[in-house]
This record gives structure tokens, C-alpha cells and sequence, in this order.
């Protein structure tokens, strides 16, 4: 081969972690079958043995090393003239070794010698700009940043650039290796003026790939368990303000929603309230019935709660708090607090929360679905497009057949009088669960979740669940959804809330 062959070039480094579940030939040719058909325009092989088995699967150059651990020498890659020479019979076009300025068994010069006989090219794995400047001279093809952060202290996390900067000024022959973990880096790696770039562990090695990802992911759940959230709920008939950390609700104060107020009012009350609580809250988390978009929030059904349209709540309460502010729809908030913390088990879910409005929120692989999406409530095709879902459903609709029935009241006093056998609250309350009961079989019809979640003051209230379940029978086992009541209750929204403001969602 010649050097320009690999000029402007990914390089994939195939090495299994010593002894690790990937440290056989299969998966080393597997491993370096599936690079190239990825785009890698060569490979680096550790071993003989896997050099000679990658050989006839391949037809990309191969960087051919051996490691071994001496007892007299800090050098472990292919220390040995024995060794370079094993590595170019086993197919390797290029052999690299340890050129740092270091006690070696064999001297640079000599190892160079030995695979220029047979023939091949040469690559000296440096640690600085001196050692690249003594294999230049001792007549080496290419030098590699391979080991700079590797002779001693601490172990850098990111690539060595301002290194293959420095070895630019010597040789356009510089191959970039070591810690390049990303497609950005490896990007800087190549704009530093890089010959190639050598990218492994982030590519082959499990063990490490996983181990980069479960501390980040164990980090971000640290942060969640350990920030205070000033958490909001703004409802159609009352507004929850807490103070959350994970799971655990430390404050709270609950106020009525003065729905003719608005929200600059909501906010300025809720602000004043809590001023006793500024300093114990590093941001603010807003669950809210309606629409949210872009941070502005919208009324998709005014009957619920009316406000102006895309009213910018999430800039509005920066200003209001003076801290950092998340706003999302109340459902999709409770939605969440379930997935993580409640009824859910860290599964996917539909959430139905079913209270003076019906609202909902869909949890898909791990992340809620934000925007439109759960608006269960206002569909139409219960009244063939005549009203919304939740007007003919709602503890709103409960109260206003209460009142046509010549019984005025709340949709909680339709259930007392329910509850005790009255026939007309019966009659009300069996109507709504009917409608509810429906919408969760078309769910499970479209989505096929695991679970759907009950939570609202009227999903929760005494002897509803039950008869939406009782709607069911008969139903086929496999079209029944599975319905189980929220576990946080009407704290669902705010500890959801609190948690999507902390992960940034």
C-alpha cells in the first residue's frame, strides 16, 4: 500500500477489551466487517492471531500491533522486532509501536529496519512532539497522538488537538488516536489537520460505550434527586405550588384559580405566595391545562380554563421567579411523574387524567410525547363532531346534568348522592364512566399500551374505575386495556412537572 491510501480517512481500532465477552475472533471479524462496510477505509488489529483471522475478510489496509505487559519496560505495544515481523506475515500493511522516550526492548531504528525488509509501512505511537520529532528521524511513515496522556498522572478525557497541531508542523503524515469518543471530535481531530483519524473504543468496545452512557444517565438522575423545583400546577378550578426534590414533595400550598383573573394575576399571586421560598428552589417546573408551544401557552378548550392566545408563559415566569422556567401541559406532566415515579413502573404508558377537563399524556421508549399529542379530551368523534369529548364527560358535564336533573351541585356531590344509590346521580356518573371506558378501548385499539393510568378527581373518586371496568366485560382479553388508578394522586403534575424542568425536556 502506499500512504496516501488512507489520506483523509476513518480508521476503526477493532480491540476487544482483553478477555471481555467480544474478545474472540468472530467478533473481531465481525467487529471489523461491519466498519468497513460502515466506510472505514482501514483497521487497527491488536494480536497476530486476529491480525491473520481479519486478513482474508477485508480488503482495507490493517495497522497490525501486539501488547504486552513486561516486567522490565513500561512498553507495551509491539515492543519486539519478533513481534513486528509476526504482525506483517499475518497480513498487517502497517505496523505500530511505542516510540515514547522510554526503557524498550528494541530500539525504534531497529524496528523500523525490520518491517521496511518486508516491505511495509511504519507507525510511531507518540506521546508528545519530541517523540514524533525522534521517529521522524529514526525514519518512520506516520506518527499518532496514540499515547499522549498515557506515561504518566492522570488520564485526560479529551483528545490530544493542540498535539496533532504541533505534529502538523512536521509532517503531513499524522494519524489522530486516542480518547476520540465522538462524531464532533473526530470532526476537530480532522480540521487540526489530521492525516486520518483512528476512532475505537467508542466504536468496538461495548464495555466502554455502555459504562460512558450509564454514568452520564446515573448523573442526570443524581441532579434530578438532588435540585429543588418550585413546581406549579395551574388547573381549571385550582392552582398547586410546590416545592419538589425527585419524588419528594417538601412544601406545598394550594389557592383557587380566580379564572376571570388571568394568567399575569395566577403568576403574580402564585410569586408572591412563595416568596417565602426563594432561596430553597433553583428553578421552576409549570404544568398547565391547554397547549403549550415554543414556551407560549394556548387554550385548546376555553370552557376549561380561557386565556389568551399563546400567552408567553414560560418568559412570563422567568421574569415573575427570576429563575430558570419549564412549562409543559399538566397531563403530559402527570403522564411523566407516573412513568418515573408512580403507577407506571418505568414502562410505557397512557396517562388519562379525568377531573373538571380530561387530559392525557403518552409516555413512548422512555420520553414523553409533548405538543398535541394526549389531548384526549377534546376529540370529537363521540359526538360526531358536535363538542369535545370531555363536555359531554367532565366533572364540568357531571355538574351541569346534575343541575338539568333539578339537583345542583358539584360532580363530588353527584358522586355522594351516587354513592348512596340515588338513581339519577347513579345514571350520571355510569354515562361518564361509560364515555371514559370507551376512550380507552379506542386507545388500546391505536397505541396498545401497557397500561393505562387513571388519575383526576373524578378517575380517583370512589367506585369510577369500577365501572369503567365494568364496561369490559365480555371484551376479548387481548383488546381490554389495563387500567390502574395514579399512584400520586393529584400530586402527579407536579412531581412531573419538577422532574422534566430538572432533565431540561
Amino acid at each position: 500500500m502506499q500512504r496516501d491510501d488512507i489520506k483523509k480517512s476513518l480508521i476503526v481500532s477493532c480491540q476487544p477489551v482483553p478477555g471481555g465477552p467480544t474478545d474472540t475472533a468472530d467478533f473481531v471479524i465481525g467487529f471489523a466487517r461491519a466498519a468497513v462496510d460502515a466506510g472505514a477505509s482501514a483497521l487497527r488489529i491488536e494480536s497476530v492471531g486476529y491480525v491473520k483471522a481479519v486478513r482474508p475478510a477485508v480488503n482495507v489496509p490493517i495497522i497490525g500491533i501486539v501488547k504486552r505487559d513486561l516486567d522490565d519496560s513500561p512498553v507495551r505495544i509491539t515492543p519486539f522486532v519478533a513481534d513486528a515481523e509476526a504482525l506483517v506475515d499475518a497480513g498487517a500493511d502497517i505496523v505500530a509501536f511505542d516510540a515514547t522516550d522510554r526503557v524498550r526492548p528494541a530500539s525504534i531504528e531497529a524496528l523500523v529496519k525490520a518491517v521496511r525488509a518486508r516491505g511495509k509501512l511504519t507507525m510511531a505511537d507518540c506521546s508528545s512532539l519530541e517523540d514524533a520529532r525522534s521517529a521522524l528521524a529514526a525514519g518512520v511513515d506516520f506518527v499518532g497522538t496514540t499515547l499522549s496522556g498515557y506515561v504518566g498522572g492522570p488520564e485526560p478525557i479529551d483528545p490530544d488537538i493542540d498535539l496533532i497541531t504541533a505534529m502538523r508542523t512536521l509532517t503531513p503524515y499524522v494519524i489522530a488516536e486516542g480518547r476520540i469518543r465522538t462524531p464532533e471530535q473526530a470532526a476537530s481531530a480532522a480540521e487540526a489537520g489530521a492525516f486520518a483519524v483512528v476512532v475505537g473504543s467508542a466504536i468496538t468496545r461495548t464495555e466502554h460505550v455502555t459504562s460512558w452512557f450509564r454514568d452520564a444517565v446515573t448523573t442526570a438522575y443524581d441532579a434530578e434527586g438532588t435540585q429543588t423545583t418550585l413546581a406549579i400546577d395551574i388547573g381549571g378550578t385550582k392552582t398547586m405550588a410546590a416545592l419538589v426534590r425527585g419524588s419528594e414533595v417538601l412544601d406545598e400550598m394550594t389557592v383557587p384559580t380566580a379564572r376571570e383573573a388571568g394568567p399575569d394575576t395566577w403568576l403574580a399571586a402564585i410569586a408572591s405566595s412563595a416568596q417565602s421560598w426563594a432561596d430553597r428552589y433553583s428553578r421552576v417546573g409549570i404544568a398547565v391545562t391547554g397547549f403549550i408551544q415554543d414556551g407560549c401557552w394556548s387554550a385548546l378548550n376555553p370552557a376549561t380554563l380561557g386565556i389568551p392566545d399563546r400567552y408567553p408563559l414560560v418568559d412570563k415566569a422567568r421574569i415573575a421567579f427570576g429563575k430558570p422556567a419549564f412549562a409543559i401541559n399538566d397531563a403530559q406532566a402527570a403522564a411523566w411523574g407516573e412513568y418515573r415515579f408512580g403507577a407506571g413502573e418505568g414502562g410505557d404508558l397512557v396517562f388519562l387524567t379525568i377531573s373538571t377537563g380530561i387530559g392525557g399524556g403518552i409516555i413512548v421508549n422512555g420520553r414523553v410525547l409533548t405538543g398535541l399529542a394526549g389531548h384526549f379530551g377534546l376529540i370529537r368523534g363521540p359526538s360526531a363532531g358536535q363538542s369535545p369529548l370531555e363536555d359531554q364527560t367532565s366533572g364540568r358535564w357531571m355538574a351541569a346534568e346534575a343541575s338539568k336533573a333539578g339537583h345542583p351541585g358539584t360532580a363530588a356531590e353527584v358522586f355522594e348522592h351516587a354513592n348512596k344509590g340515588e338513581a339519577w346521580a347513579a345514571t350520571i356518573v355510569s354515562q361518564s364512566a361509560f364515555r371514559a371506558a370507551t376512550l380507552c378501548r379506542d386507545i388500546q385499539m391505536m397505541l396498545d399500551p401497557k397500561r393505562i393510568v387513571i388519575g383526576g378527581g373524578i378517575g380517583l373518586a370512589a367506585g369510577y374505575l369500577d365501572r369503567m371496568r365494568d364496561c369490559f366485560v365480555g371484551v376479548d382479553i387481548r383488546l381490554t386495556p389495563s387500567l390502574v388508578p395514579a399512584k400520586l394522586g393529584n400530586r402527579a403534575g407536579i412531581i412531573g412537572v419538577a422532574s422534566l424542568a430538572v432533565l431540561g425536556n
